[in-house]
């Protein structure tokens, strides 16, 4: 157990700790309420039954107009999509895998040498917010900053496993170079030209890059908890490396909670709140969530591709009109990202607090 020194409102448990050591109960303090529980909810049914799972797009002939096209539908209609041929090597995939999964099996206090505090959230952590009192997610995490290379902190990359850190400095680099494809098929498929998007990030070099690495223990009652409550990612893109072995992700579509079932070697792919802010509501994101497990450990690598923290992000003028006017006010990703950090995951709440006032409304969420 960490004190609330570092930070945090209270003393920071980690829930692998709550998981080893056989409880057959969970702490009050990971119950969710009933509405939000994952057995209480719709899952995978809607007015007209079964849901389609999110769609797959193959990235293999990335210029072609087709794959934009595949793309921008995906992002118009899903906010999510599972890239298959995506041009990054299988085997480092799953080293990626296998070394954060060994840090995960250190000891504790190896791992603790990294514990994070809400200042900027790199470390070794176990909750999102800092509101006191609030109900927490069955899961710890890692976070670590990659780009720009003033946030790059050295001290907080593990030593352990030896191979990690070469290992997720090289992932990164592949990760962020597909992120630069798909931000040109995403912009061709607005009409803007390939290059608009990836400027409107303050460039290549402007976008910023971090990694979490998500680890779900077991749970002994996977029923009354989440493993990450209902949220919308507030960078701007997201890219994936789920569980192999374990599902665990849901999507939020048309009121119902749709399963994610992984292809092996693919990644996941979903519009961040920023994309959805500079495209002017074309492209969405949805809010998702992950379910805790009864039996098995689940571990993924989520690798966010932002703007430029201190640039004004707001609707771009191409994508704006007198029948589409500005859904969102201006503001910068630094400014935007305090919410989550002082809320934790809120499903939409965050987006929605940028909309402008006295516009138009705009299209019905895929949330809704």
């Amino acid at each position: 157990m960490e004190g609330a020194g570092a930070g945090w409102p209270e003393p920071v448990v980690r829930v692998q700790s709550l998981s080893e050591s056989g409880a057959a109960t969970i702490p009050e303090r990971y119950v969710k309420p009933e509405a939000e529980r994952p057995a209480l909810a719709a899952t995978e049914a809607a007015e007209g039954g079964r849901i389609e799972g999110i769609p797959v797009v193959d990235l293999s002939s990335p210029c072609d107009p087709a794959t934009a096209r595949a793309v921008s539908e995906a992002c118009r209609e899903w906010g999510f999509f599972q890239a298959v041929n995506h041009g990054v090597p299988r085997e480092l995939l799953r080293r990626a895998r296998g070394v954060w999964r060994g840090f995960f099996h250190q000891p504790m206090e190896v791992k603790q040498r990294y514990a994070n505090s809400p200042a900027t959230y790199e470390g070794y952590g176990s909750r999102l917010g800092v509101e006191k009192g609030a109900v927490l997610d069955w899961g710890d995490y890692y976070f670590v900053h990659v780009r720009p290379p003033h946030l790059l902190n050295p001290d907080k990359w593990p030593h352990l496993p030896p191979e990690l850190r070469e290992t997720t400095e090289q992932y990164s680099r592949e990760v962020a170079a597909l992120c630069e494809r798909l931000m040109a098929a995403m912009s061709a498929g607005l009409g803007v030209g390939e290059s608009r998007l990836q400027e409107a990030f303050g460039g290549a070099e402007g976008a910023g890059v971090c990694v979490r690495v998500n680890y779900y223990p077991q749970c002994p009652q996977p029923e009354l908890t989440l493993g990450l409550s209902s949220h919308s990612d507030p960078g701007g893109m997201t890219v994936l490396l789920a569980d192999d072995r374990v599902r665990g992700l849901q999507v939020r579509r048309r009121g119902a909670w749709v399963t994610v079932d992984p292809i092996p070697d693919a990644f996941i792919v979903n519009v961040g709140d920023q994309i959805q802010v500079l495209t002017n509501a074309t492209y969405r994101s949805v809010e998702h969530r992950v379910v805790a497990n009864a039996d098995q450990e689940r571990l993924s690598v989520a690798l966010f591709y932002n703007p430029k923290s201190d640039l004004p992000l707001a609707p771009m003028p191409e994508l704006v009109s007198p029948e589409r006017p500005p859904v969102y006010k201006p503001m910068t990703f630094d400014e935007y990202r305090l919410y989550i950090r002082r809320k934790g995951p809120q499903g939409k709440n965050q987006v929605n607090s940028l909309k402008a006032t006295a516009v138009v409304k705009p299209a019905v969420s895929m949330g809704a």
